[in-house]
């Protein structure tokens, strides 16, 4: 499976379940760790949960499961790494907190919209 086939039915997932502020880092000129960052949130845990267990669900009826998944206790954190895509789901203060779009502002921001066309 590609990186854009991936990026694809995860920013899919995620807009199905009224993720916010999704936001898509081309990082691979940066790091090793990965193609891509995935970066949203949602309004509650509850909803961070449905929004990473949805993203598992459809990448898993596509073939592909994550070579590993954190935070789902918390879940004001959870990151889903399929090692060139890893997305992260965040409850909205955790990002803010974070600020992971700051940390990577090296990276190429690419448009989720024509993902979702």
């Amino acid at each position: 499976m590609t990186d854009n086939e991936i990026l694809k039915i995860a920013v899919r997932a995620i807009d199905s379940k009224r993720g916010e502020n999704i936001k898509i880092i081309k990082i691979d000129e940066l790091t090793v760790i990965a193609n891509y960052f995935i970066i949203a949130n949602g309004s509650s845990t509850t909803q961070v949960k449905a929004l990473a267990d949805e993203v598992e669900f459809k990448l898993s009826q596509a073939g592909l499961e994550p070579k590993r998944t954190e935070g789902y206790q918390g879940a004001n954190w959870i990151v889903l790494d399929y090692i060139d895509v890893v997305i992260h789901i965040f409850h909205k203060e955790t990002r803010d907190f974070y600020d992971l779009e700051r940390l990577w502002q090296d990276g190429v921001e690419i448009s989720p919209e024509e993902f979702l066309k």
